[in-house]
Order: structure tokens, then sequence, then C-alpha cells
């Protein structure tokens, strides 16, 4: 075994560096897993580009990196579930079990949890865009030998948006709006369709994502840098009961808000760098919207293993290119660019 592992570190806005970090012996009750996939989400970019995600500022080295899998090559302990060569994808999310949050089956909401890739407490939570990295042995979900490392990274984003459409309610038969194309949005649209959403149109500025959202079979686009009447047309015929914001943006908000029918729901998924969105509160008020955020995921990590397993969902329809581990800070210029990218995967090679 290797003294040290190769990973994508950051250190400030567009500073990211690819370190030989010393690998320590691992602890009791870990597991090390060797690097197989990682998909490159939003967050990430937004870290690799202004060094914060919405309230979470580095301010110590971070190693990114949370939608991920790889090979178990070494056990502390005694699992009784996972056995060194077992393939698994990893859950990112490392929860207490016995606060509040927890206890209420709400374990995205844990008030103790380590996740991985996040500035969100200090000392950092480091992340697995890593030759190896450590985890318990509850956060690996063994996958099937058909299903990729590079498709079982993406269990992590999949469970993301099987969440957010869960808080929007029972949305069977019911016509929604999704701001935002990029890889959560197509994913929520993928799980709306899933959950028996009828109609689902997507928004977006940039033409390319709309015309991938088509591919995968969006009701409607509609490209929204130049107005939004075509949508507000749509909803004078037929109103939106629900709307997804996912791009992040106080433009996307209060455009869901202003759309979305009277006693609507809106569910805000996306986040903004800098941690602050003014909302049309008026509007949340006279309409008696239900606004709900949606903050990573819970229990649904399983499932969307499940639905990549059996080929429910093909969530490598969304990937545009691989990059090796080695090129990261590559990679993540070109995930930024929505002109070539819809979704960038890291592989081991």
């Amino acid at each position: 075994m290797t003294s040290t592992a190769l990973a994508a570190t950051l250190f400030g806005p567009e500073d990211l560096r690819m370190i030989e970090h010393p690998l320590e012996k691992l602890s009791q009750g870990m597991v090390r897993i060797r690097f197989g996939a990682g998909g490159i989400c939003g967050s990430d970019m937004h870290y690799f580009r202004h060094a914060r995600t919405g309230d979470f500022v580095v301010t110590s080295p971070l190693v990114l990196g949370h939608e991920i899998s790889g090979e178990v090559v070494e056990i502390a302990g005694m699992p009784a579930n996972l056995k060194v060569g077992d393939r698994v994808a990893v859950n990112p999310s490392r929860w207490c079990g016995h606060c509040t949050a927890c206890r209420e089956g709400r374990q995205n909401l844990c008030e103790n949890i380590y996740f991985m890739g996040s500035a969100s407490k200090t000392p950092h939570m480091q992340g697995g865009f890593a030759r190896y990295f450590d985890a318990v042995p509850a956060q690996c979900v063994k996958i099937p030998d058909h299903v990729s490392y590079q498709a079982a990274a993406l269990a992590e984003p999949l469970a993301v948006c099987l969440h957010a459409v869960a808080r929007a309610g029972n949305i069977r038969g019911k016509r929604g709006i999704i701001f935002g194309a990029g890889p959560i949005g197509l994913l929520t649209m993928l799980a709306a369709r899933r959950a028996g959403m009828t109609d689902v149109t997507v928004a977006d500025i940039a033409p390319a994502p709309l015309a991938f959202a088509t591919r995968l079979g969006a009701s409607h686009v509609e490209n929204v840098s130049g107005g939004e009447e075509g949508l507000k047309a749509q909803a004078a015929s037929r109103p939106y009961d629900v709307a997804f914001e996912v791009s992040g943006t106080a433009a996307g908000l209060a455009s869901a808000i202003g759309i979305v029918r009277r006693g609507g729901v809106v569910v805000q998924i996306g986040n903004l760098p800098g941690g602050q969105i003014p909302t049309p509160s008026n509007a949340v008020m006279a309409k008696e919207i239900d606004l709900r955020g949606s903050f990573r995921f819970g229990l649904e990590f399983m499932t969307a293993v499940e639905l990549i397993g059996t080929g429910s969902v093909d969530v490598l329809a969304l990937v545009t290119a691989e990059r090796p581990l080695s090129t990261a800070p590559d990679a993540l210029r070109l995930a930024l660019d929505r002109s070539q990218s819809v979704k960038v995967v890291l592989t081991a090679n």
C-alpha cells in the first residue's frame, strides 16, 4: 500500500492543486477506498471559483469531492457487510444517529454530520477526489459488477434530486417547472417523471443544456435569457403546480414564485455562492405559496444506488466528458463551461 495519496486540494479561488497527502494508519472501524470515479458537482465548482459555496467558506486546504465510488482495499475491524475487493458507491454523509434530526428520520439535517468535501465545519471535512480516502462501513453501499464506477458516483446527485422531489409532496399528475438545466435540474426532471409528474418544463438561459433537457424527455423547454413571455403564456393557459428552483439565483427564485399557481409549491434546491437570495415575500404571502427548502438527502442514497443498479434511471446519459483524477483542475474548468459540459466525471486513470 502506498504511503501517500494524490488529492485535488483547494487553497483559494481557482487555486486547486494536485497534492500528495500522507496516508495515516487506518483508524479502527474505518475502511480505506481506492478511488474509482467522482462526479464534479455544482458545489465543487462554487468552491473552485469562489472558495465558498453558500455560507460555507474555505479557510484552510480542502480536498474536494463528494460524488464518489471506489474499491475497498483495507478494513480496520470486522464489518459484517464489507470485505476487501468490494466495489462501492460512497455516501458522503456520516450521520450521528442520535441527534433530534436523526431521531426524526431527517438525517440530512443531522446536527453532527460529517459530509465529505465540505467547508461547513472547521476543521474542514476532506473529500474523496483522492487516490485513497477513508469512510465508515455505513457509508459504503455495494454495487453490482455491471454498474460502472462512473454510474455509481452519480448516486449522490440522484439522491439529492429524489429528496427534492419528495419535498414537493405528491406530484402525481401535476404540472411542474424546473429553473436550471444543469445536472441537478436534469436529474430532478427524471426523478419528477418517476414520481408521476406528467408535464415538466425546464427553463434556463443557455441553449446547450436546454437541448440536453429535450433529449432527456422534457415536455417543454424555455430559454428565458430574453424574458419570460413564453413561460407566462404557458402558465396562463395551464398553471404550474410545482416549481423547482435549481439555478441558485435571485432571478430564478423570483421566477419560480411568480410563475407557480396560487397555492402552489416552490422547492428551493440551488444555493448562491454568496449565501443570500432576495425573496419576493409579498408574492409568497398573497399567493399562499409553500416555499420549501431541500438540503442534500437522507436514506434516498440507498434508493438512488438501487435505481442505478436496476437501470431505472440512466445517470450516465448526463455525462459529457470523463477526465483522469490527476487532471482535476482542468476538469473543473471544463465543467464550468456550460456550452461544452453537462456533467464531467473524474476517473482513476
